[in-house]
């Protein structure tokens, strides 16, 4: 899969524009240039907040297009509160989690 065709792809599915990106997901448009103009890849914290604008989850993004996935209301708020969280906070939670 290539990530920035995958965007690009999602991008015009909506008529956004790179700039209309940038406002809806907080990622500077001059980043978003730059991963097309230097075939470079974005962050994951940067993927993250592409696919929040786009109003999908990662596993979503990474789907293959045959491949339908359905969250539950449940995740989809956990899925939503764990973007809001700091780095730190994700690495506690998931160490909680491997520990029970």
């Amino acid at each position: 899969m290539n990530i920035l065709t995958k965007i690009t792809q999602l991008r015009m599915d909506r008529n956004w524009t790179e700039y209309r990106l940038s406002e809806e997901s907080f990622v500077p448009q001059s980043t978003i240039s730059s991963w097309y103009r230097k075939d470079m890849l974005p962050s994951i914290s940067s993927l993250e907040k592409i696919c929040k604008a786009f109003g999908i989850t990662m596993s979503q993004f990474f789907a293959s297009e045959n491949e339908l996935i359905e969250l539950t209301n449940e995740q989809k708020e956990m899925l939503e509160k764990w973007n809001c969280l700091s780095d730190k906070q994700k690495k506690a939670l998931l160490q909680f989690l491997d520990n029970e």
